[in-house]
């Protein structure tokens, strides 16, 4: 039960906010405070402080402008400093997590009586790796990462590496004017001389490394030890769950979770659970490693040790290896024949992700064998780690600490292999939704390659076991959580509890007076592209005011492209194509147009259709080329499709639409940020008109003044 003590805290934290910085209370946000509030306050909790029960769960969609970041934080500090619980606060984008990094939190304690301690989190990525970059900066560890350039995918050339940048690293951080993170870097860092900087949990050695005192990534875990809040992103929230949670962050257990921008967790989920290999590019690395393996074993001074006796195996291991790919390239010819003769026949999809049982069998060959050296690999890894504890034999420290590393990147390339076969050597389990897998020709002619993928065409039964069965409790939150106005799509996708607590609560905007719902008529459907893209160009060139900010959203590039070529030449002078410099740069230089008094035209793509982010006058025209529809070839969709159809629904009015309803709700949703913002939105589509699902998608649209 929530107590009177948190219910009274949270309902004067409230009070206080809005009194120092002269808002009013708005009815939207206090019902978000008090169901949220009352979701994680009433879990009733076992004589060890477990959860108990499945109502943890607040699936909340906050319309633009509600408040939703102060409402989850005002609402959820109190209790996880009550129940001696983390709160995970977690984004899809860098620029909210910057936002509630740099503003809402330090505002809410400015504001408030709330005391907690908050920090980012961030993966190792973002973090130096002092090995690495002491290997740039000494001639012997060099040679011996030379020594094995055919292992690393991002080698670069010695005469590529960047040693003035390493060596000013090096400087500062001796200097203690830099701590090693990426982004606290005040020069431009090129992404290869970065990535030849960092790690992964495979590579990282640990408490084993040299440096690990120094190391700028544990320096950083440190603070999330003593933090209440953490604030971090749906990826590393998910590697950490994968990981069997608590690797990287908080226990689940322990923890009370808030995704906001929620409506990316399952799509990003199912990206976690992604794997694609190819078939002669993995030949060729295991050739390389067979080849690479020799140089330790010179190097080891006992080769009767654990380590040589594997060693000497392993090459046997590896030929078994090839040859079982050297099997499923023979296996799968069948299926591309024919592939490749363009580009819209390049890719081949398994129905109903059912596999041949031949392939089926050599896949889980392949799964032991990959597995087998990948547990070779491992224990002389541990063989090198035990040196530190003067345990190894056969090994040098040297040796050791130059070799962990080269095997942690050999470990994760061994563990993306045994992934992918593992899931094609599966039998789905018809209770839940299948997996799809697919096989695609990339490159031509002699690197021409097979690469086979697989994935989840839904994340909602991993989600469950992953993350909502254990997490304390959850909040999940968004601007576009329902499609046609329903929860219904998002539930599917997601696994989130059935007796989850749901809210929906409108924006405060005064949509029918400031926002003017534009759908004229158009004699093209977008499906004839041609003719579609000429009425385009016609209507840009006749109704875009020069002296105005203006957005066109596509949903093809070679649409955009074709569009951006036939406008008049006055409409080109303002134009700012995506794709043509960064996207910061891009909505910078639309900004100074604007402040300079001069009109602007943004051309974009879908990653402009959500988080951008300009109110007043810098946007007052949203144009949206068509529908925007998911792509049809994509092999996850279409197995979701199959599964759907198979069960005797209709997968275009069960997943086709409300994905294009959500879609167009978050592109519309660029022009009005503000309670004062006003505009228009075009949307070049006459579907939307002559279709019945045009009407269902415009009713799901907030209520704009239609002309």
């Amino acid at each position: 039960m929530l107590s009177d003590k948190i219910k009274n805290q949270i309902q004067q934290a409230y009070r206080d906010y809005l009194e120092a910085k002269g808002h009013k209370a708005r009815v939207g946000q206090r019902h978000m405070i008090a169901t949220i509030a009352r979701t994680l306050g009433n879990i009733k909790q076992g004589t060890e402080g477990e959860r108990l029960g499945e109502k943890h769960v607040a699936v909340v969609e906050a319309g633009t402008g509600t408040g939703k970041t102060l409402s989850y934080c005002l609402s959820t500090i109190p209790i996880v400093k009550d129940k001696g619980l983390k709160l995970i606060i977690s984004t899809a984008t860098v620029a909210l997590q910057e936002q509630i990094l740099h503003k809402e939190l330090p505002s809410l304690l400015e504001h408030t009586d709330y005391s907690f301690r908050y920090t980012l989190a961030k993966g190792r990525g973002r973090y130096l790796c002092l090995n690495n970059l002491e290997s740039f900066l000494g001639a012997e560890e060099q040679s011996t990462e030379d020594m094995f350039a055919g292992l690393f995918e991002q080698h670069l050339a010695a005469d590529d590496v960047n040693i003035t940048l390493y060596q000013e690293m090096d400087d500062k951080l001796r200097d203690g004017e830099w701590d090693g993170d990426k982004d606290n870097w005040e020069g431009i860092i090129r992404e290869n001389d970065w990535r030849r900087l960092t790690t992964d949990h495979q590579q990282c050695t640990n408490r084993n490394c040299a440096n690990f005192s120094a190391c700028p990534f544990f320096k950083a875990r440190g603070e999330l030890e003593i933090a209440d809040v953490i604030v971090a992103n749906h990826d590393l929230v998910l590697a950490d769950l994968s990981l069997g949670g608590g690797a990287i962050l908080s226990d689940p257990k322990e923890t009370i979770y808030v995704f906001d921008e929620g409506h990316h967790l399952p799509d990003k989920a199912i990206g976690h659970f992604r794997h694609e290999v190819r078939l002669q590019q993995s030949i060729s690395w295991l050739k390389q490693l067979d080849k690479n393996l020799i140089n330790f074993r010179q190097e080891l001074t006992d080769e009767v040790s654990l380590s040589g006796q594997i060693l000497l195996k392993i090459p046997q291991q590896i030929q078994s290896t090839i040859n079982f790919v050297q099997y499923v390239q023979q296996g799968i010819a069948p299926f591309i024949q024919g592939l490749g003769l363009d580009e819209d026949t390049r890719q081949h999809r398994f129905e109903f992700g059912v596999i041949p049982d031949e392939l089926r069998q050599l896949a889980y060959s392949l799964t032991m064998s990959y597995q087998k050296l990948y547990k070779q690999i491992e224990t002389i890894q541990d063989e090198c780690k035990k040196v530190k504890q003067n345990e190894g034999m056969g090994i040098t420290e040297e040796t050791a600490e130059n070799w962990l590393p080269i095997l942690g990147v050999i470990l994760g390339r061994l563990e993306a292999c045994v992934e992918l076969w593992k899931l094609y050597s599966a039998i789905d389990d018809q209770t839940y939704p299948p997996n799809a897998r697919w096989l695609v020709l990339v490159g031509q002619g002699l690197e021409q390659d097979v690469e086979l993928g697989g994935s989840p065409i839904l994340a909602a039964h991993t989600l469950r076991m992953q993350l909502w069965d254990k997490c304390f409790g959850a909040v999940v939150t968004s601007a576009t959580l329902t499609a046609l106005n329903e929860f219904h799509r998002f539930n599917m996708r997601s696994g989130v509890p059935r007796e989850s607590e749901y809210l929906r609560v409108i924006s405060p905007f005064d949509f029918a007076n400031k926002g003017t719902l534009v759908v004229p008529s158009m004699d093209a459907e977008p499906n004839h592209a041609e003719a579609h893209t000429k009425e385009l160009v016609k209507y840009f060139n006749d109704h875009i005011e020069k002296d105005l900010g203006s957005l066109v959203l596509f949903s093809s590039r070679r649409q955009m492209e074709e569009v951006a070529a036939g406008l008049k030449d006055d409409l080109k002078e303002l134009l700012l194509i995506q794709g043509e410099q960064s996207k910061r740069i891009i909505l910078d230089a639309h900004k100074d147009a604007i402040d300079a008094g001069k009109g602007s035209l943004l051309f974009g793509l879908a990653s402009f259709a959500e988080g951008v982010d300009l109110p007043g006058k810098y946007l007052t025209r949203v144009y949206i080329a068509k529908i925007p529809f998911a792509v049809p070839d994509d092999p996850v969709e279409a197995t979701l499709a199959e599964w759907i159809q198979k069960r005797g629904g209709n997968p275009f009015m069960e997943i086709t639409i409300p994905d294009a309803s959500l879609r167009l709700v978050q592109a519309t949703g660029r022009l009005l940020r503000s309670e004062t913002d006003e505009g228009e939105i075009h949307i070049l589509d006459k579907r939307l008109r002559t279709k019945r699902y045009g009407g269902q998608l415009i009713a799901s649209l907030p209520p704009y003044r239609q002309i």
